[in-house]
């Protein structure tokens, strides 16, 4: 088949491809990422490019000459090559995921964890330390006694009676590379190795590598939260138990699609899975390389990765393919999986290192929940307490030590920044904190960073809602009222309002919320607030007996609880209730590559987890419903705002 040269400005990244590729597709190929909530089924119209140069198609059958389409706009998923190309990515078109390289996301990184974190492992009886208070992967030096005429011992058998000797532990294997490298490495070595292992079960092990010398003090690993939108990881010593460094950047999968169900459709794509997959291994990769070499570290000493992610990531990760995970009756592949080698999947630390994925409930009720549940303790409390995960696939989980029951809210992407005109991830320029004078309508806010504003991110939000029906800016059903200000103005759509205007932000526009904007605010917080009430309804239970609720997500460092509650987020009750706990999908990963307890309870907690799935459960659209307006159809349910 021809191929054809694709040159992307301004990165000056090219690429040749076939004859009727999209340019979207081309994009990827050369890892120039085109902004594409849809997926590519061409109706978010994000993903516009210029085109400079060349001969495309926007319906399969025609061509338009280059003379007739220089300098005009096209939407990169709908149109094909047929020619060398040059093309230009507007910058409202881009997503810089290559910033990810800079510690240009490094402020946000205290919205998902600190460095400095206590890492707090399971509780064990003294006679169970040895074995279950263990990383996932741990290294052994022994020193064997040389055989003779006198005790003539396979090489095998003698590795393994060292290790019961040390350890008490008899149950031992390894595989067939191992065995047959054994004598020669045994006898070069002088008989002093170190060897790494696995807990396969309590009392048994495996022995996934085998090295000359003493390698016994460099083992490492990583864990990583695989969110839809943010990819955050940390780099621990197995052996210190400490976290040595972090590090988060965007999912490059957003490119392909902004939430879940885009990236299933995609995946039925020619490709599509294998696109998905390398976006995601190539940012963990990315990660372990930055990580690994900023504290000098041999790749070789990686020897397990633990992920914690929603169902649809985990699939993804692991190149299954999830199109069931839409379709009724919503039934994922797999919720438990094995213990897997990371190169299977593209992961590149030792080639005998371990991937182990964290158990998920659900199609819609990943092991990102189960690490969460895992990180606050929640399955271990004798009060009833919440667990709410606000991000772009919203997640809910009630239960003491006695009952757990989770649900899915389909939140969307706009306390992402996503799916909103000016919305932005939480990263330097963003608006975080916003207060409006109620006379003027004039606009005080700060920014992560303290710069110039670039957008409004999730928290950012919260607070400009709250303030504008402060204000009376808004009503309760999110229309703008038309007052008399120059901040207020009509777009093709309804009102919009301006918060910064360009000469006063680092925007290459005004940066301002529109009605439409505050449409999917309204959706995603009463998927939220009505997943809770719904699930409380659903044992019987009323707000005020839940004890604690858990706020876990990128946004919780930044966000206001008042707001929260006044424009019907969160529901409105005492402040102290109220606990941020950032990203508890990684808290709990970190747990578990370095406890067996904890990966022992974050089984349990999976299998404990009973799904309530909202599509099906009578109540959950009136509550939906009645949710739609700020804060509340029933303003009794928010006296703090009726007061």
């Amino acid at each position: 088949m021809e191929k054809f040269k694709v040159i992307f400005y301004p990165s000056n990244k090219n690429i040749g491809v076939d004859n009727g590729t999209t340019i979207l597709s081309a994009a990827i190929s050369a890892g120039v990422y085109i902004n594409s909530v849809c997926g590519g089924d061409g109706v978010c119209g994000k993903c516009k490019i210029k085109l400079l140069k060349g001969q495309v198609a926007t319906q399969p059958t025609g061509s338009i000459t280059t003379k007739e389409i220089e300098n005009s706009i096209y939407l990169a998923c709908l149109t094909t090559i047929h020619s060398d190309l040059e093309i230009e990515i507007p910058a409202s078109s881009a997503l810089d995921l290559e910033k990810t390289n800079s510690r240009d996301l490094d402020i946000s990184l205290k919205t998902f964890y600190s460095e400095s974190d206590e890492i707090i492992l399971p509780e064990l009886k003294d006679s169970e330390k040895t074995i279950l208070d263990a990383a996932l992967t741990r290294k052994l030096y022994i020193e064997l006694t040389p055989p003779n005429l006198d005790d003539k011992t396979s090489d095998l058998e003698r590795l393994y009676r060292a290790i019961t000797n040390i350890t008490g532990i008899s149950l031992i294997q390894t595989g067939l590379i191992n065995i047959r490298l054994l004598g020669e490495l045994l006898r070069s070595s002088d008989w002093k190795i170190t060897i790494t292992f696995i807990e396969k079960n309590i009392n048994q092990i495996e022995i996934i590598l085998v090295e000359p010398g003493d390698k016994s003090r460099e083992n490492f690993g990583f864990c990583f939260d695989i969110g839809t939108t943010t990819l955050s990881g940390q780099l621990i010593d197995l052996n210190t138990k400490k976290v040595l460094s972090s590090r988060a950047q965007y999912n490059k999968q957003v490119s392909l699609g902004s939430d879940v169900i885009s990236r299933i459709i995609y995946a039925q794509q020619p490709d599509g899975l294998e696109k998905l997959h390398l976006a995601v291994s190539e940012g963990i990769n990315q990660i372990i390389q930055e990580l690994t070499e900023a504290h000098k570290i041999n790749l070789n000493d990686v020897t397990s990765i633990v992920c914690a992610g929603n169902t649809t990531m985990i699939h993804l990760l692991l190149r299954i393919d999830p199109r069931h995970i839409r379709k009724e009756p919503y039934i994922p592949t797999v919720n438990f999986l094995p213990l897997l080698k990371a190169a299977e999947v593209g992961i590149k630390i030792n080639p005998h290192g371990v991937l182990y994925c964290v158990p998920g409930v659900a199609s819609y009720l990943g092991g990102d929940v189960t690490a969460g549940v895992l990180s606050c303790g929640l399955h271990k409390q004798p009060k009833t307490s919440i667990l709410i995960d606000i991000g772009t696939n919203g997640e809910v989980v009630l239960g003491n030590n006695e009952f757990l029951i989770g649900c899915a809210a389909s939140a969307g992407p706009a306390f992402e920044g996503s799916g909103v005109n000016s919305g932005m991830r939480a990263t330097k320029g963003a608006i975080q904190k916003v207060r409006i004078n109620p006379k003027e309508f004039n606009v005080e806010f700060s920014t992560i960073g303290n710069i110039l504003p670039q957008g409004i991110c999730g928290s950012g939000y919260i607070d400009l809602l709250a303030e504008m029906l402060n204000c009376g800016l808004i009503n309760k059903i999110g229309k703008i009222n038309d007052l008399n200000s120059p901040r207020i103005r009509k777009n093709e759509f309804g009102n919009e309002f301006v918060v910064v205007f360009k000469k006063d932000g680092a925007s290459e526009t005004d940066i301002v919320i529109s009605e439409i904007d505050i449409d999917n605010i309204k959706r995603a917080k009463a998927a939220i607030y009505s997943s809770v009430t719904t699930l409380l309804k659903h044992v019987n239970l009323n707000l005020t007996d839940v004890t604690k609720f858990y706020i876990a997500g990128g946004f919780g460092t930044y966000l206001d609880i008042p707001n929260a509650i006044k424009i019907g987020l969160l529901p409105d009750l005492p402040r102290d209730k109220f606990l941020f706990i950032g990203n508890s999908s990684l808290s709990g990963a970190r747990q578990m590559i370095l406890s067996n307890q904890a990966r022992v309870d974050a089984k349990e907690i999976a299998r404990k987890i009973a799904y309530l799935e909202l599509s099906v459960e009578s109540s959950y659209i009136d509550e939906y419903m009645a949710a739609l307006f700020f804060p509340h159809t029933d303003l009794t349910k928010f006296p703090s705002f009726n007061s």
